[in-house]
């Protein structure tokens, strides 16, 4: 898995030369983690998607359709509208492993595909993100760390239900 991550991020690299090279570069790292956190999704069984820590805490399917969502809002403030056929309040609504499994994959294409369009000129253009108010490099940034977070927090999900994370066997 490191090997394929350092590929990723080494080819994307080259490949643009300075023009695109940090968004590319943060695509190339957030390939790795969605690739992560999808693997995690698979690896749990379907009777667990409900399984949360304890009461008020998202449970494992909660954690995968929160990851979607904020994917979809992120990249909106971007400047990227969601697909006409997502409801991204709508999300939390879909129950059952493949339907959130596909959720994911679909929101995981859309954000992917559109980190390269923004410009490197409009880096630093302020944005309001509601949350916080950044520049475009920090809301892409956001994007990635945002997986990652989750990535590990479904990671403690799924060794404490004695799942064991695919890439680590």
């Amino acid at each position: 898995m490191k090997k394929l991550l350092f590929t990723l991020l080494l080819t994307s690299c080259i490949s643009f030369a300075q023009d695109g090279l940090t968004q590319s570069s943060i695509q190339a790292v957030l390939t790795g983690n969605q690739l992560q956190v999808v693997q995690l999704a698979e690896a749990f069984p379907e009777e667990k998607y409900d399984w949360r820590p304890a009461e008020g805490i998202s449970s494992v399917g909660e954690a995968l359709l929160h990851v979607a969502g904020a994917n979809y809002f992120l990249a909106s403030k971007l400047g990227f509208a969601p697909p006409e056929d997502i409801d991204i309040m709508g999300l939390s609504k879909i129950t059952g492993k493949e339907n959130i499994i596909a959720a994911l994959k679909k929101s995981n294409e859309f954000v992917l595909k559109n980190i390269t369009k923004v410009e490197d000129g409009t880096l630093d253009e302020e944005v309001d993100f509601g949350f916080m108010k950044s520049n475009k490099l920090g809301g892409l940034l956001a994007i990635m760390e945002h997986n990652g977070e989750h990535k590990g927090q479904l990671i403690a999900y799924a060794r404490t239900n004695g799942v064991v994370p695919p890439w680590s066997k």
